[in-house]
């Protein structure tokens, strides 16, 4: 590949690429608190193909030092996916004065050595509320791709964040992984504060709003906690779902959503379910959630995959990639946004490092493990669905506390068939059943492998939903 600057800044671009695909993946599977504390601050360094080795760079000796212990393995990985040249990952700290040599994706956010992420700065103009996570640049309602699966999502998004009469409150948005809820809610949050500077605008996903609860509550300051949220003018919390059968969080969940909308606040919650569907959260709160306006979020259709392509290769003028492929992509990769838009970074990215051209031959060669898993697609959802069905139990048992034998053999069937079926991993398949930790999931995998050989009434439930579920 030749080493003048319009490679240079093809492999630049396909790292930068890779790179986003790579944290959107981390933050997913270790959780957004450890996330946003140890990996977001870690911008792009040198990178030499000739040996293979790539330079991330942390704000700090120790901050380096901590990641390299915890999370190089998990890096390392990751580039090894997208782009199988980088051979070996190194983090370092950035010197005294000098800027990152490559990117600087996010703003640096230093946690607390003691508790990593336990606060940091929103992201809003003239706002001072010492909690929350920053709103994403990149997620605006410019940059969000309309079609009959969101659009009434996207329109009621718009409504409330336009600051007007407030005709419903909350706004309630729930669907599956990767259709673009949490877009949505930062496209709020922008909008709202460009048409109200200075603004208090406050997005935590549940886990980070439990967390710093539990926090405020330990060093005996809760009023202060109370005060920062409370005072924010739009609150938005995302993936709700994770604070189930957490009494006294969703004891002040409660009292803070109460709070909110008596005072004429805007309020935005997501979730993966619509409220009917939450097992484990309070009566009064689903209420409340159900009281203002309920939008989901559908899978995206052919035609709205296709233009979420078309946008995506508008900012990335450098990639040469024949409509054929893009159609190709839109009518394989089907399962959500995110993972449509991972392969086509991964797309570019290869031709950018390999020199290649981009055709329907060289696609399915970079993408053979996405489209393996596409030809049989199966989602944890259909999966809790068909179990529920069989067995004959509410498909809010899957995500339930209740530990009786009638709905937790179920569940240990659903998690065994996720692990078995789907791509994802652990940790997710552990928060898609109520937020349980990834060791109870493995436990289900190991106690259901070890039933499967000395029962046969089970065994031949487990081959049947299989083929079900297959066919």
């Amino acid at each position: 590949m030749d080493e003048g600057p319009a490679a240079n800044a093809g492999i630049d671009a396909a790292l930068a690429q890779a790179w986003e695909t790579i944290r959107a993946s981390l933050r997913r599977s270790i959780g957004v608190r450890t996330f946003d504390g140890w990996l977001k601050p870690l911008t792009l360094g040198d990178c030499d193909l000739a040996s293979g080795t790539l330079k991330l760079v942390a704000p700090s000796e120790f901050m380096a030092n901590w990641a390299t212990t915890h999370f190089v393995d998990h890096l390392l990985q990751g580039w090894r996916a997208l782009l199988p040249q980088v051979r070996h990952v190194s983090i370092v700290p950035a010197s005294a004065g000098e800027r990152p040599a490559l990117f600087s994706a996010v703003p640096v956010v230093a946690p607390a050595a003691e508790v990593p992420a336990a606060e940091e700065t929103v992201a809003a103009p003239g706002d001072d509320v010492r909690c929350g996570t920053p709103l994403e640049a990149r997620y605006t309602f410019d940059s969000f791709v309309v079609g009959k699966a969101n659009e009434v999502a996207y329109n009621a998004a718009r409504t409330l964040a336009e600051g007007g009469k407030l005709v419903f409150n909350p706004l309630f948005l729930h669907g599956g992984t990767g259709l673009g809820k949490t877009h949505l809610m930062h496209a709020i949050g922008h909008e709202y504060l460009a048409r109200h500077p200075g603004a208090k605008v406050v997005y935590m996903s549940a886990e980070k709003f439990m967390f710093e609860f539990v926090s405020a509550m330990r060093a005996k300051d809760t009023f202060s906690f109370k005060q920062r949220l409370r005072a924010a003018d739009v609150l938005m919390i995302d993936d709700v779902q994770f604070i189930a059968g957490k009494e006294s969080t969703q004891e002040e969940f409660f009292h803070t959503m109460n709070e909110l909308i008596s005072a004429g606040r805007r309020l935005v919650i997501s979730a993966d379910r619509s409220p009917q569907d939450l097992d484990g959260i309070e009566s009064r709160i689903l209420s409340r959630l159900s009281w203002g306006l309920v939008a989901d979020v559908n899978p995206a259709d052919f035609e709205l995959r296709l233009n979420i392509l078309m946008r995506k290769l508008q900012g990335m003028p450098q990639a040469q990639v024949p409509q054929d492929v893009v159609m190709f992509l839109a009518r394989r990769i089907s399962a959500n946004v995110r993972e449509l838009e991972g392969a086509l970074n991964r797309v570019v990215a290869y031709a950018a490092l390999s020199g290649k051209p981009v055709d329907i031959d060289f696609t399915q060669a970079t993408l053979a493990d996405i489209l393996r898993a596409n030809q049989r697609r199966v989602t944890i959802d259909e999966i809790q669905r068909k179990v529920s069905d069989h067995y004959r139990i509410r498909q809010a048992e899957m995500s339930s506390a209740r530990r009786a034998r009638e709905v937790a053999r179920p569940r240990q069937v659903a998690m065994y068939l996720a692990k078995q079926l789907t791509p994802r991993s652990l940790p997710e398949i552990g928060r898609r059943f109520g937020g349980r930790d990834h060791t109870t999931v493995i436990h289900a995998v190991k106690q259901i492998e070890k039933l499967r050989q000395t029962d046969a009434e089970l065994d031949a439930d487990v081959r049947l939903l299989i083929r079900q579920l297959e066919g």
